[in-house]
């Protein structure tokens, strides 16, 4: 009788779990769709060009605020739209990484707003490498 009843209550604790999950977005609410959520730089050399941009497009119903976008390292520098994206508009997010540093590397950009996804992860990747000898000599 223990068993069942033991049962029973884990069933009805799951199902009441469960169903909280499925709250619908609210009304009103901003989102992001990104046209990509990870850049990958593929391999480059020492000293080239750093620059990446991950476009977006506030598919939600009120005006998107980026808040803040934070880096897990200093190597890279995020610019951050100043004005709220208006639901339908498009907008970037710029990201500088420090290219002088050789070797592979994998950072994260994390994006704070009001959107109804409040805390965005976005990631760039790939391989800095030293230039080559033929190019050095010139």
């Amino acid at each position: 009788m223990k068993k069942i009843t033991l049962v029973l209550f884990v069933s009805i604790f799951a199902l009441s779990l469960n169903a909280q999950d499925a709250t619908p977005p609210k009304a009103n609410s901003p989102a992001f769709e990104f046209e990509q959520e990870i850049i990958d730089y593929g391999k480059i050399e020492k000293g080239s060009n750093g620059d990446s941009v991950f476009a977006f497009t506030n598919v939600g119903t009120a005006p998107l605020i980026i808040e803040s976008i934070n880096t897990s390292c200093g190597c890279t520098v995020p610019t951050k739209p100043e004005k709220p994206i208006l639901p339908g508009e498009k907008g970037e997010i710029k990201v500088k990484y420090d290219t002088n540093r050789t070797g592979g590397f994998s950072k994260t950009i994390t994006i704070i707003s009001n959107a109804v996804e409040a805390r965005k992860v976005l990631r760039i990747k790939g391989l800095v490498s030293k230039p080559s000898a033929v190019e050095s000599a010139k």
